[in-house]
């Protein structure tokens, strides 16, 4: 399971669009979204309830605490909330340790209300739990004793007896609506596959619920069954990463391919930098270099698997091996090329993609003193090897290459221990 957070706009969207499908719940909320690309002329020819309406802006960019860091405003027109949104988007905040510019924001009507509730799900091992409030709201953290908590076992749902513990100190004639209310929503957390949904608050609007603050994050591995369902839904970096235009390329390509393709860039300026096979060994050999004591030098989390096909792995190697040489200081690199044994994918194949990537890249491998570490097992390995002792003669950049005989941390050593040597 991959957690990945979207907007508020998105959560509230999916709900509204479910909830109708699903339970036959009618949600009555209206939002819109700002970003730097907006025409407010055309927003409101899209949107004229925003005209007609007092309003709530604030920023939709993934983190909490708005309220209380004073980017919340309150009972606006348009023109108000136009001023609010000039004078703030592009500009830079820090939040929780992070800075970034404010990119985009959700816009609502304005709903006065007396009552906050708080109601949440969270994925679990074995199912879910389910949270429940009387006292939502921006001091939810400080009420958490009064908050009431159920789990729901997988390939449960969340049936009236489980409803009533949560439900207990409410007047009856709340009870009905908010159960249906709660039963409905937790069905649309298992449709569309989500892994958390929070609404802090909800209110009662004319007796029906109102979600007012929204959060949501949702299985991203289900993407292939719910690419309908969520028809569109954005998955924004966390506040504060801006993806660099090597990470950007990989990306992209990613987007396009079955395979999966991952880069994130850690420290552009480091010396030990890794191009492994498999999201488990990619963990195991950034962990590695991080207990040997030099995750400072680490420069990149990368990744690639699913049998990626051979071109792929070339335009991948080659933004790889660019980033690794960007910043030349007259030290030595080390590229790890490393795997675990695979079990279906084509070790020779993908390993034409990385020797014709380092067959263009030689100039720049020589010059940034790289030598490359290599280890690899799996369908036709010792092809794919042999290849690679033979590109080192060719290029006369120093390939250490190792098969599934060599442990997949042994090589992080010797990659450190080279670094240690050559400046």
């Amino acid at each position: 399971m991959a957690r990945k957070k979207i907007r508020e706009y998105d959560s509230k969207r999916l709900l509204k669009e479910h909830l109708k499908r699903i339970a036959g719940i009618s949600l009555d909320i209206k939002s819109a979204q700002i970003t730097e690309s907006t025409d407010f002329d055309d927003l409101l020819e899209r949107e004229p309830w925003l005209s007609s309406s007092k309003l709530v802006v604030k920023p939709d960019m993934l983190f909490g605490k708005r309220g209380k860091s004073g980017l919340v405003a309150l009972n606006l027109d348009f023109t108000g909330v136009m001023a609010f949104v000039k004078d703030r988007l592009g500009k830079e905040v820090e939040m929780g340790g992070a800075k970034a510019p404010i990119t985009t924001f959700i816009v609502e009507p304005f709903v006065p209300h007396d009552e906050e509730y708080y109601f949440s799900i969270s994925s679990e091992r074995l199912g879910a739990s389910v949270c429940f409030s009387e006292c939502g709201g921006i001091e939810i953290e400080e009420n958490w004793d009064k908050v009431k908590q159920v789990f729901v076992s997988t390939e449960q749902s969340l049936n009236a007896d489980l409803c009533a513990p949560l439900l207990a100190t409410l007047p009856l004639e709340k009870r009905q609506k908010l159960e249906a209310f709660l039963r409905g929503t937790f069905a649309v957390f298992e449709d569309l596959d989500f892994t958390f949904l929070e609404m802090n608050p909800f209110t009662l609007v004319n007796g029906e619920p109102y979600p007012l603050d929204m959060r949501g994050e949702l299985d991203d591995t289900a993407a292939f069954k719910n690419f309908r369902k969520w028809s569109g839904v954005e998955f924004p970096l966390p506040f504060g990463r801006v993806m660099s235009p090597a990470e950007k390329m990989v990306y992209q390509m990613d987007e396009k391919t079955s395979a999966s393709l991952k880069l994130a860039i850690l420290n552009p300026m480091a010396r030990i930098w890794t191009m492994v096979a498999g999201g488990g060994a990619s963990v195991i050999y950034a962990d590695t270099v991080g207990d040997l004591g030099f995750a400072s030098d680490l420069g990149n989390y990368a990744e690639y698997s699913g049998a990626p096909k051979e071109e792929e792995v070339l335009h991948y190697a080659r933004v790889l091996i660019d980033s690794a040489t960007a910043n030349p200081d007259g030290k030595g690199r080390a590229l790890i090329v490393g795997g675990g044994i695979a079990n279906f994918t084509d070790v020779a194949a993908t390993f034409g993609g990385i020797i014709r990537a380092m067959r263009e890249k030689q100039n720049q491998m020589r010059e940034g003193k790289m030598r490359v570490f290599v280890r690899r097992g799996g369908p036709n390995w010792q092809q794919g090897l042999a290849k690679m002792k033979a590109l080192s003669d060719e290029i006369a950049v120093p390939i250490q290459v190792y098969g599934p005989e060599a442990s997949m941390t042994g090589i992080c050593k010797e990659a450190i221990d080279y670094i240690k040597v050559s400046g």
